[in-house]
């Protein structure tokens, strides 16, 4: 007894170290052969300043309703903030990204499933389960019912055990992409903002231009009158009647085409607001002489946190990197533990007798892959590929950030020196549009004169209005640019409607953490 009790202890003890040098071999084995990754190029710094220009503020911190200063236009972006069609469906857009993160979550935490079963089963009698049924009996003179039914009442677990932090990191990585696509959202933002801004200074820009065509028409209305008068006189010819004629047409008809031009830009703050075509309110001022909130720059490295681009690429780059992760844990053995408990008889009386009826199991399965791995290699060096491309996505928006705010302030800048000549311009083409006036009813200057002088003082005050369109448009998109227009509306976008902020800044700490 006692050889043979020593012969099961040394058989058990063998058997305990083959299954240790099994394990140990599909542990081991799978990371041997795992393919090496590339890396990007480092990108070149970002500059300190911009072009030497820097400044203790920066307007981005500003709200747009204190940079803009115009209640209406403040309006138009807050219902802008509310209608908007696009921002709609980004909003959208986040809850999946967000509600993919909780199904992430929840992979790496047990599956629980309860069951019933009920069936009714006829062996036949010459086969090896109706013949071992056949023979068996339920009780002392009782055998088997035929057919026999079966019900079945149980819970069954399954969970696989993040032993390389695949099903974390991603759930991380999910995580990334949602605060990503939220910043991506906040982009969205700061774009919708200066769009509604843009258009409501070209349509400023359009009522002035239309006023100044209602001045210039009234002018030449009045030299025509003094031509025909002076023809009537025989002082003038019908050349210049007919000449002064053709210039008042040809304005009153681009008036009609500036109208259409209002109509269209009226249409696009509607459909930037989420409604349908009507007339939009906007304040009347002094449009040459109208100035924004002034700009303050700032420092280069405070874009990459004004800037929502900035910040999603950063966290897709974050993302693609525990996606690699997860990509290199596919090359390693996965534990997934089993188990179920429950009831099963073929009698409901018999059904919660315990322990006769009870039923219950467990297992650990541990599986690596070992031979034709061609798909998860191809699966990890494409995500390696998607990390590189997001590392130089990241520089590219860097490098666009810092470059569209130079562009901008210099737009600002040279735009601003440009309007100051042209009001010099203009003020000379007006003092000689009524020296030429006067000379011409004097009959001392030819109507050619006159009509040049008019010509030229309209066009001026034409280029000088799109000249001060296009300054505003700089000043918007330059306070765009530094990051401004993000501060929250009414609708309140910078805070997530599926998460509240200590929730969001719990998840970003996991994130990093994992």
């Amino acid at each position: 007894m006692t050889h043979s009790a020593n012969y099961s202890n040394e058989k058990g003890s063998k058997l305990a170290l083959a299954i240790a040098i099994v394990g140990c071999i599909l542990v081991v084995s799978p990371g041997c052969c795992i393919p090496d990754i590339c890396c990007a190029r480092k990108g070149q710094p970002l500059p300190d300043t911009y072009n030497g220009a820097t400044s203790s503020d920066n307007s981005a911190q500003l709200g747009y309703r204190e940079f803009f200063d115009d209640p209406v236009l403040t309006d138009l972006i807050d219902q802008a903030l509310v209608g908007n069609q696009e921002l709609n469906i980004l909003r959208q857009e986040v809850r999946i990204a967000c509600l993919e993160v909780q199904s992430r979550r929840g992979e790496y935490f047990p599956f629980v499933s309860l069951g019933a079963f009920a069936g009714l089963d006829k062996a036949s009698r010459f086969t090896r389960a109706g013949a071992v049924e056949d023979q068996l009996l339920v009780a002392p003179g009782k055998g088997f019912p035929d057919p026999l039914p079966n019900f079945l009442l149980a819970a069954d677990v399954t969970w696989e055990i993040d032993i390389w932090k695949k099903l974390r990191n991603a759930k991380n990585a999910a995580a990334y992409r949602y605060l990503g696509t939220r910043d991506g959202q906040n982009y969205v933002v700061t774009r919708l903002v200066a769009e509604v801004a843009e258009n409501y200074y070209e349509l400023l820009a359009l009522d002035n231009q239309l006023q100044t065509l209602d001045k210039t028409i009234e002018i030449q209305e009045q030299s025509l009158k003094t031509a025909r008068s002076m023809k009537e006189f025989a002082r003038e010819t019908e050349l210049a009647v007919q000449r002064f004629e053709a210039e008042v047409r040809k304005n009153q008809s681009e008036k009609l085409i500036i109208q259409q031009d209002i109509v269209e830009v009226e249409n696009r703050i509607n459909f930037l607001v989420g409604r349908y075509p009507q007339p939009v309110d906007r304040m009347s001022t002094e449009y040459i002489d109208l100035n924004l909130h002034s700009l303050a720059v700032g420092y280069p490295s405070e874009l990459l946190r004004n800037r929502a681009d900035i910040r999603q690429a950063e966290r897709e780059l974050c993302a693609a990197g525990l996606d690699v992760k997860v990509a290199r844990a596919r090359f390693y053995p996965s534990l997934t533990l089993t188990a179920g408990v429950g009831y099963e008889a073929f009698n409901t009386d018999y059904l919660f007798r315990s322990p006769e009826s009870l039923i219950y199991g467990t297992a650990g399965e541990l599986v690596a892959p070992v031979l034709n791995r061609a798909a998860i290699k191809a699966a990890y060096s494409t995500a390696n590929a998607m990390q590189i491309q997001a590392v130089y996505n990241y520089q590219q928006t860097v490098l666009n950030a810092y470059t569209e705010v130079i562009n901008r302030m210099a737009k600002v800048d040279n735009y601003g020196k440009s309007i100051q000549i042209k009001k010099q311009q203009l003020a000379a083409l007006e003092a000689s549009v009524d020296n030429a006036t006067k000379l011409f009813q004097n009959a001392r200057a030819d109507y050619m004169e006159v009509l040049l002088a008019q010509r030229d003082m309209m066009e001026a005050k034409m280029v000088l209005i799109e000249t001060k369109q296009q300054q505003l448009a700089a000043v918007v998109n330059a306070y765009q640019a530094l990051g401004g227009g993000r501060t929250a509306g009414p609708a309140g976008f910078l805070v997530s409607e599926e998460l509240t902020v200590p929730e969001e800044e719990a998840l970003l700490l996991d994130s990093e953490e994992g």
